[in-house]
């Protein structure tokens, strides 16, 4: 497609992805502006990063950019750093071949592709039709390959291939398909969903530290309540959630699904407006109704609600991290979100100011005025915390984790005098 016949302006690119065009081409390279970056313009959204194809070898690009690094061993790219904004450069992709560069496993799925080529052969090489758009510096124009220009225009996500296979190649690509699905308000296409069903069991076999980045990206997409029914709808909530998978299953209650679906109208809300949201808080929401569900068993054995809550919370974060890996950090902060709920009933003395030090304060807080907005905790609860900080500072940080247990004594040394 000519300039004159698309909107994409060279304003809206980045300063940095111009420079890495410009130098390619100025080398001899061919070099195009290629996938969401391209994507997103031509939808009039704002993209969150830029991507660029080239036929120069990763080497080749690692030589003209000294503030580049090669990264990746199943698919080598060169990460070009310009301050805090990265641009990622790929060598066209070809046809897969019997040399070592490309490597499948039995099940089809792809362990290395380090197989080059043109840019045809590159286009037919990505996932979907819309992520299969090039945008040339050399003229301005946009090369189409897969029909991905009508597939904008009936905001459809269609994959590029037999959706089969391509999933089998690389099971994510079923992940990437409902968040690009929600974030862009597409419907993916019969082809490419029917096959979600039949290779859902793939995604067993992903590594659950993988799976945690795809999560991250899903639900800090811009449109986490799509994102929440296309996995309930297409049966991949399981292999992802399997302690909210097995709740909704049985007969949830309704305050609890308000309490989820309001919590993720937040999430979208803060992520729209370039507020930071921590996955702690996400892994917080879907795993609440579980916690809740076993802290009240252990209650019903005698032990108290923080106790109960601290191990019911550490009980499902241990089935939690067979499926989706979950660093340390983040667990830690989603029980210490959880444990102080019950807190939140004191409000005499000094408690008030010594909860409201801790690091996770204001995310437990957070999670309590949500709670409060669907019935599941009073409100004036969270009218008179809201209160309470409008009224007093916050007292010097503390360690992030609420702990209920004891400090220990430091045991001295003796020595014989």
């Amino acid at each position: 497609m000519p300039r004159k016949h698309h909107k994409l302006s060279r304003k809206s690119i980045s300063e940095p992805a111009l420079k890495v065009l410009y130098r390619l081409d100025k080398s001899g390279h061919r070099a195009c502006l290629v996938g969401g970056g391209v994507r997103d313009l031509l939808l009039g959204k704002h993209p969150k990063d830029f991507d660029v194809a080239t036929d120069a070898t990763p080497e080749e690009v690692r030589q003209l950019f000294r503030n580049s690094r090669i990264i990746g061993r199943r698919f080598r790219l060169v990460h070009i750093r310009f301050g805090r904004e990265i641009i990622e450069v790929a060598t066209f992709r070809g046809h897969s071949d019997d040399t070592d560069r490309s490597e499948l496993n039995t099940e089809g799925r792809i362990i290395r592709d380090n197989t080059f080529g043109d840019i045809e052969e590159d286009a037919i090489r990505r996932d979907f039709t819309v992520n299969a758009l090039y945008y040339d510096i050399r003229d301005f124009s946009i090369l189409d390959y897969a029909n991905g220009l009508h597939d904008i225009d009936s905001r459809t996500l269609r994959m590029i291939g037999n959706a089969e296979v391509r999933y089998q190649e690389d099971p994510v690509r079923m992940l990437r398909a409902i968040r690009f699905a929600a974030k862009l308000d597409f419907e993916i296409d019969e082809a490419a969903s029917n096959a979600i069903f039949e290779c859902a069991p793939l995604l067993e076999g992903v590594p659950a530290a993988r799976l945690f980045d795809e999560m991250v990206k899903l639900f800090h997409c811009g449109n986490a309540v799509r994102v929440l029914s296309l996995l309930r709808q297409f049966g991949l909530l399981g292999y992802l959630v399997p302690a909210l998978d097995r709740w909704f299953k049985d007969n949830p209650d309704a305050e609890l699904l308000d309490f989820i679906d309001q919590a993720l109208v937040n999430t979208d809300a803060r992520v729209n407006n370039q507020v930071h949201v921590s996955p702690a808080f996400i892994f917080a929401v879907l795993l609440w109704p579980a916690v809740q569900q076993r802290a009240a068993q252990l209650r019903s054995e005698k032990m108290k609600a923080i106790a109960a809550l601290h191990e019911a919370g550490s009980e499902i974060f241990a089935e939690q991290i067979k499926s989706v890996s979950i660093p340390r950090r983040y667990s830690q902060l989603a029980k210490d979100i959880w444990t102080s709920q019950p807190r939140f009933q004191r409000t005499k003395g000094k408690y008030p100011q010594r909860l409201m030090g801790y690091p996770s304060f204001r995310a437990a807080y957070d999670f309590m005025c949500i709670q409060s907005m669907v019935g599941l905790v009073p409100k004036s609860i969270c009218d008179w915390w809201t209160d309470y900080q409008q009224n007093h500072k916050p007292p010097e940080a503390k360690p992030s984790r609420i702990s209920d247990r004891p400090a220990r004594r430091r045991k001295r040394n003796s020595h014989a005098s």
